[in-house]
């Protein structure tokens, strides 16, 4: 390898993950459906301005999260996860903030409070901590514009985010929070319902006009095997709703 091809190398794979996201905001743009084909490489390079080789690359990305299937001699075609990606899919994992930006809200996060408390039997059971031991329970509501969108009540392992909480911001995405400790979240076992929200939260903050609620109640698991973070959020169900992959 020359090295003119050394020196692009880096650029074009710093390139390919930026790329990867302007081709998803494409087939959103266009309204492409799972089986659409895209654009051959030459029209995605005419189209971006970049070389076919870029393109590529940014293709392979999409291959690999299986958004996108190549098939030999024909091109490549959207799948079914590819058209759920775009429409907020349950199957991936993303912060309740990241949630709502990709749905075009501008997010605010209120924090109605914040306690050290202790994991009674069924925290407990979902952490994979014993009973009495030390958690945060942070209790938010997130806003879309000035509209309720996502009340939130968040349980964490208190050795998670060590410190005083007094002093933390807890107005920022708790996910990105337990990064900063070293705690990245991959993945989460969910169960999604449907319920009012409890009387004593609907009736003191004034959001009982909003009933019913989607219950996503969800413990989220880090890189490493840690239950973390336990979240029961009360989605407004007449705003928000989740799509799943149906298989045989």
């Amino acid at each position: 390898m020359s090295a003119l091809d050394t020196s692009r190398q880096p650029k074009r794979s710093a390139m390919a993950p930026r790329l990867k996201e302007e081709i998803l905001l494409m087939i959103s743009q266009e309204g492409l459906r799972p089986g659409d084909q895209l654009p051959t490489e030459p029209e995605l390079s005419e189209r971006f301005g970049v070389s076919r080789s870029t393109i590529r690359e940014a293709l392979k990305l999409l291959e690999q999260d299986g958004l996108v299937n190549a098939i030999q001699g024909r091109g490549r075609f959207l799948s079914a996860l590819g058209s759920l990606r775009i429409e907020r899919p349950v199957t991936i994992y993303e912060s309740i903030t990241e949630m709502l930006q990709g749905l075009g809200y501008t997010v605010t996060n209120v924090v109605l409070s914040v306690d050290e408390d202790v994991a009674d039997a069924h925290v407990a059971k979902e952490l994979g901590i014993e009973e009495g031991a030390p958690v945060i329970r942070l209790v938010r509501l997130r806003l879309g514009g000035d509209e309720p969108m996502v009340f939130s009540i968040n349980v964490l392992r208190r050795d998670s985010l060590p410190g005083p909480v007094a002093f933390r911001d807890w107005g920022m995405s708790v996910t990105k929070a337990l990064e900063g400790h070293g705690h990245s979240i991959v993945s989460s076992v969910a169960r999604i319902s449907a319920a009012d929200l409890p009387a004593e939260y609907a009736q003191k903050h004034e959001l009982t006009q909003y009933n019913p609620w989607l219950v996503v109640e969800e413990t989220c698991i880090t890189r490493e095997g840690l239950r973390v973070l336990y979240a029961v959020d009360y989605h407004r169900s007449s705003e928000i709703a989740f799509n799943v992959i149906r298989r045989r």
